[in-house]
């Protein structure tokens, strides 16, 4: 192959960024392609963090954040900021990730300039087009124009068969599974300005969902208060979102509470720590849903549905909800029965074994190739 394969990986918010930097770097390394990253910074101080992290430079920096910024505003800018960028640089694969705005739009405008559109982390789905909002759109909308879907899991790939689409889907394993094991392994962090107690369970909580805001945060923030009062053994910690939706609940509820320790959203590197540390987490993100089995940590999800069904099967993951009374019982059966949290913790993580952007490698070149 003579030519090289030029590629732009675009994300814009942490979560991205965290699944992406690893793929960025896999293939860098690769004389095959010319590699470019475009950052819409959909979101900007927590994004930053986690690209320096990995050491990724970015090409483009589109810088799009903006205080109470909606969905038409971003994905407006979106479009039009990347029209330009594609209409000039004319790659030959524009691979974005995930469910998010940045997604969908950038997978779009894509579209629009006739570039071929890889999906990571594709075919996840709840089927209820209202939730998660907007993300599960999103993910629709990639999927149906994309040539190449890397799909994490069997259940998911099997989503895109049974809507038709068969073509180009390749199951991979996800790639923050090889972005998690790298930090464990390479970056771990010193957690003393947290200051955790030895003699006590930690247990980590993050909620941040749309569909979480109002009366649903305000259960999950009592169930807290409750599992504390019952349990002299265990500390929360609870990384705060730094929307005012979820502080403005968070706060009247959580604050000054003894062994609750409300803290500032963590970098990557600390979190992964902080994860590896604790005896439960709880939880609304997707990424930890996907992280915590692989490091043996039982997982609760603040969610009455979720697009990651399958370590739920496997028995590492359970579906709380946001009811008060299943939350603090659910978490009540692991604190006090051994066999139950030994059964969650060893659960086999279906999500891969660290090696997806090398398997992401593989499928594009091959794909180039033919």
């Amino acid at each position: 192959m003579n030519k090289k394969i030029k590629i732009a990986l675009i994300f814009g918010t942490r979560p991205e960024a965290i699944k992406m930097c690893p793929l960025v770097k896999k293939l860098k390394e690769n004389n095959s392609f010319e590699v470019y990253t475009i950052l819409t910074a959909q979101h900007r101080q927590m994004l930053d963090s986690v690209v320096k992290l990995f050491g990724v430079v970015p090409d483009f920096d589109l810088n799009l954040m903006k205080p109470n910024q909606n969905l038409w505003e971003l994905s407006s800018e979106i479009l039009l900021k990347t029209k330009d960028i594609f209409e000039k640089e004319n790659f030959d694969l524009v691979l974005v990730h995930g469910d998010t705005t940045t997604a969908g739009i950038s997978a779009l405008s894509a579209f629009y300039s006739k570039t071929k559109i890889a999906h990571v982390e594709a075919g996840l789905r709840t089927f209820d087009k209202n939730y998660p909002f907007p993300e599960e759109i999103n993910r629709v909308i990639v999927d149906s124009i994309s040539d190449l879907m890397f799909c994490p899991t069997d259940k998911s790939a099997q989503n895109l068969y049974n809507s038709n689409i068969k073509k180009g889907v390749f199951k991979t394993g996800n790639t923050v599974i090889d972005a998690l094991l790298y930090v464990v392994n390479n970056k771990p962090s010193n957690l003393d300005f947290i200051g955790l107690n030895n003699n006590l369970k930690t247990i980590l909580v993050t909620s941040h969902r749309r569909e979480n805001f109002g009366e649903p945060l305000k259960n999950i923030c009592l169930a807290i208060k409750e599992l504390i009062e019952k349990n002299k053994d265990i500390e929360i910690v609870y990384p705060m979102h730094l929307n005012p939706n979820v502080r403005n609940t968070v706060i009247p509820i959580l604050e000054n509470i003894e062994r609750v320790k409300l803290i500032e959203p963590l970098d990557y590197a600390p979190f992964c720590t902080l994860m590896k540390k604790s005896h439960i987490i709880l939880t609304d993100s997707g990424g930890v849903q996907e992280e915590a089995p692989a490091l043996g940590k039982p997982v609760l999800v603040l969610r009455e549905e979720t697009e990651r069904p399958e370590a739920i099967e496997y028995g590492g993951v359970k579906l709380v909800g946001t009811n008060k009374e299943k939350i603090v019982n659910t978490i009540q059966e692991l604190l006090n029965n051994k066999d139950e949290y030994e059964k969650m913790a060893k659960a086999i993580n279906p999500y891969g074994d660290g090696h997806a952007c090398e398997y992401i490698e593989k499928i594009i070149l091959d794909y180039f190739a033919n």
